[in-house]
C-alpha cells in the first residue's frame, strides 16, 4: 500500500522534482496541488515521478515498486485529474456529467478503506464535485443507495464489483480509468477468474475502447503478464529500483528457539526495551494472538490484538491509532500462514504453495459476499468450498483482513515473526510492514528447529513443524531479491543471561489457560459491540440491552500477578541498562524495592530494629 498521510523520507524521494514545479504544476489542477500540499506531499517519490506524467499523457502503465513507495498516489492523482477535465468539458445538464468514470480494484477491504481515505484527502478542495464510494465493505442495501448517484469513483474488490455488475446495481459504460493496486496479491488471492469475467468483452460491462489502465504491483510474476493483456494496451512498463540506501534500511535477523522459549524472548525484548519504537508481532492463528496479548499484559506491556474476528471498522481503527502512536505493540494474526496453509510445503513448488496459502486466506470473504450471487461461476465455487469445513475450527469470517499485506503502517520500527509464516511470499509481505517510506526497520523471526517442535502441547502450533524447511526458502528468497543475508541475532553475546527471567515467564504462562483465552475472545467481542457506532441508536432506545452487557460477569483473562510487572535490578545488570535513579523497571503504580524496610524492621516485642527510633513499619507492606 502506498498512500501515506505524511511525506516519505528522503531515501525514496526524487528531490529534483516538486509538485509545485513543472511538469506537475502545469499538468495538475490547482485544487489537487493544494490538497497534496495539505497532505505534506512536497516532492514525488520515484514511482510517482515516473507514473503520474505517463498517466496524465493517457498512456497505460504497469509499474513494479516495493511496498511503501507511494504507489497509491501515483494512480489516484491522475485519475482525479481526468475526472475534473471530463466534467469541465461536459455540461452539468448532460446525463454524462455525473457518471462513474474511475474504478480502483484492490485485494482487501482494509486496503480499500485506505485508498478511499486518500481519495477524500486528495479531493478536499473538490467537495461536491467528485463523489467516491467504497463498495468493498458494507451492506448491499446501503451500497445500492449510494450507487444510485453514479459516483465518479468506485473502490472495490473484484468479487464485490462482479456481484454488483451482475445485479445491474452499477454501470461502467462510461468508464475511462481502471487501476488495480497490489495486482500480485489480487491474483494470488484467487481473483483472476473474477477479473477475467469483469473484463470479458462479451459481457458488455467494460467499454472495449477508451479505458486507460494502470497496474501497480510489488512483483512482476507470470500471472501479472497473463492479466496484463486484459487490462492494458501497449503499456509503459516501469521497473523501479530504489537507491541502495533504501534497500538497506531493513535489517533482518533470526534466532533459533523452542516453542516455549518464544514467550521468554518476546518478554525480554519488549519489557527491557531491547527493541525500541512501535512493533508488530505476527502470529498464525486467532487463539495464539490472544495468548500472546494476555502473556504480555501480565508484565504491564500494553498491546492490542487484530484478527479476522474483529469488525472491519475496528481493524482499520487499530491501524489508524497505531500510526498515530496510540499503541506501541500490535499482535496481528496472519491466518493464511497457519497450519492449513503450510501443509502444501513439502509436496509442491514454491510458487504453487504460496498461491494456495494466500488464496485460502480469502475464502471467508468470498463465502460471505458470494452467497448473494445468483449466477454460478468461479466465484461461486470459491464461496461454497469452505462450507465443507467444520464450523468449530478456525473461523474464516474475513481472513482477507491480514495485516501482513497491503496495509499502510507508518513508523513501525520492527516486525517480530513470533510464528514463522508458511511461505517466503508471506514473509516478504510481513517484513514489508516496517522500513516503509524511507524509514529504517528491523525484522526478527523466531525459528523452531524440528527437534524442538511439539515438546509442549499447550504452546505448540502445527505450522512450526516446517519452520526449518520454510526458513531455508525464505533465506534464498531474501538473497535473491536483495542480495543480503539474514543474520542470527546473538543478543549481544549474552543470551545466557536471559535465563534469569525464566521463572517469571513460567509463572505468567501458567496463568493463561485455554479457558482464559476463550474468555478474552468473548470479552473482545463485547467491547467491540459496545463501541459500535451502528448500535448506538439501538442502545439509546433499548437501555436495558446495554445494561445486560455492562453487567456481565467481569472477566479476568488471566490471574493478576502485579509483581510480574516490575523487573528488579538484580535481574538486569548486563543485558539492559539500569534505570536512572537506581529504581526498578516498572509500569503503572510503582513499588519501590529500595524503600522496603526503611526505618528498620520489627523485632520481638514489636520494637524497631536498627538502633534507631522512628515510625513502626509493617513488614507485610511494601510502602
Amino acid at each position: 500500500m502506498a498512500s501515506s498521510s505524511s511525506q516519505p523520507a528522503d531515501a525514496l524521494l526524487d528531490s529534483d522534482l516538486s509538485f509545485s514545479q513543472p511538469p506537475f504544476s502545469t499538468q495538475l489542477d490547482p485544487r489537487i496541488l493544494a490538497a497534496l500540499a495539505d497532505l505534506k506531499f512536497a516532492h514525488p517519490t520515484l514511482v510517482q515521478a515516473k507514473a503520474i506524467p505517463l498517466l496524465l499523457e493517457g498512456k497505460d502503465v504497469l509499474a513494479r515498486a516495493r511496498t511503501g513507495s507511494g504507489k497509491t498516489a501515483a494512480y489516484v492523482v491522475p485519475a482525479i485529474q481526468r475526472i475534473l477535465e471530463a466534467k469541465a468539458n461536459t455540461s452539468p445538464a448532460s446525463p454524462e456529467y455525473q457518471t462513474t468514470r474511475v474504478v480502483f480494484m484492490v485485494p482487501t477491504k482494509e486496503l480499500a478503506m485506505q485508498v478511499a481515505s486518500f481519495v477524500r484527502g486528495a479531493t478536499k478542495y473538490c467537495e461536491g464535485l467528485i463523489g467516491c464510494v467504497n463498495v468493498a465493505a458494507g451492506g448491499t442495501s446501503i451500497q445500492r443507495v449510494l450507487l444510485n448517484d453514479n459516483p465518479d469513483v468506485i473502490i472495490s474488490t473484484p468479487t464485490k464489483l462482479l456481484s454488483l455488475l451482475q445485479a445491474k446495481t452499477v454501470s461502467l459504460s462510461h468508464l475511462t480509468f481502471l487501476a488495480i493496486d497490489e495486482a500480485d496479491l489480487l491474483l494470488s488471492y484467487g481473483f483472476k477468474d473474477d477479473l477475467t469475467r469483469i473484463m470479458d468483452p462479451t459481457s458488455g460491462w467494460i467499454p472495449r475502447l477508451g479505458v486507460q489502465g494502470c497496474l501497480m504491483s510489488a512483483t512482476l510474476s507470470e500471472d501479472i503478464e497473463g492479466v496484463k493483456g486484459l487490462v492494458l494496451r501497449n503499456p509503459a512498463i516501469l521497473t523501479l529500483s530504489e537507491p541502495a540506501t533504501s534497500s538497506s534500511l531493513l535489517t533482518q535477523h533470526f534466532t533459533l528457539t523452542s516453542e516455549r522459549d518464544k514467550f521468554l524472548l518476546i518478554y525480554v525484548l519488549l519489557k527491557l526495551k531491547l527493541i525500541r519504537g512501535k512493533s508488530i508481532i505476527f502470529v498464525n492463528d486467532v487463539e495464539r494472538g490472544y495468548r500472546v496479548k494476555l502473556f504480555l499484559e501480565q508484565f504491564g506491556v500494553k498491546c492490542c490484538v487484530v484478527n479476522s474476528e474483529l469488525p472491519l471498522a475496528s481493524r482499520y481503527h487499530v491501524v489508524e491509532e497505531f500510526n498515530r502512536g496510540v499503541y506501541d505493540v500490535v499482535v496481528a494474526t496472519d491466518e493464511g500462514a497457519g497450519a492449513d496453509a503450510e501443509e502444501t510445503i513439502p509436496d509442491q513448488e514454491e510458487g504453487e504453495e504460496e498461491a494456495e496459502a494466500e488464496e485460502e486466506e480469502n475464502v471467508g470473504e468470498h463465502q460471505e459476499e458470494e452467497k448473494k450471487n445468483a449466477e454460478a461461476g468461479p466465484s461461486k465455487k470459491r464461496a461454497s468450498s469452505p462450507s465443507t469445513s467444520k464450523p468449530s475450527k478456525k473461523r474464516k469470517g474475513d481472513p482477507s483482513s491480514s495485516l501482513a499485506r497491503g496495509i499502510d503502517f507508518t513508523a513501525a520500527s520492527s516486525v517480530i515473526n513470533f510464528d514463522l509464516p508458511s511461505t517466503s511470499t508471506s514473509y516478504m509481505h510481513r517484513v514489508g510492514r516496517t522500513a516503509r517510506a524511507g524509514h529504517s526497520g528491523l525484522a526478527l523471526s523466531f525459528v523452531v528447529p524440528k527437534a524442538k517442535w511439539g515438546k509442549d502441547r499447550v504452546v505448540s502450533i502445527k505450522s512450526a513443524q516446517k519452520d526449518e524447511v520454510v526458513w531455508e526458502k525464505i533465506k534464498e528468497r531474501v538473497k535473491k531479491d536483495s542480495g543480503s543475508e539474514i543474520k542470527e541475532w546473538d543478543w549481544g553475546g549474552r543470551k545466557g543471561e536471559i535465563e534469569g527471567f525464566r521463572y517469571r515467564m513460567e509463572d505468567a504462562l501458567k496463568a493463561i489457560t485455554g479457558k482464559r483465552v476463550a474468555e478474552a475472545r468473548r470479552e473482545e467481542v463485547r467491547r467491540e459491540l459496545l463501541n459500535s457506532e451502528k448500535l448506538k441508536a439501538h442502545f439509546a432506545a433499548n437501555p436495558l440491552d446495554l445494561s445486560y452487557l455492562r453487567h456481565d460477569t467481569p472477566l479476568h483473562p488471566a490471574r493478576q500477578q502485579t509483581h510480574l510487572k516490575h523487573v528488579p535490578n538484580y535481574l538486569m545488570p548486563k543485558i539492559a541498562a539500569l534505570p536512572t535513579g537506581g529504581g526498578d523497571v516498572m509500569d503503572g503504580a510503582r513499588i519501590s524495592y529500595s524503600k522496603r524496610g526503611r526505618g528498620g524492621f520489627r523485632g520481638r516485642g514489636g520494637k524497631t530494629g536498627g538502633g534507631r527510633g522512628g515510625k513502626k513499619v509493617d513488614p507485610l507492606k511494601f510502602k
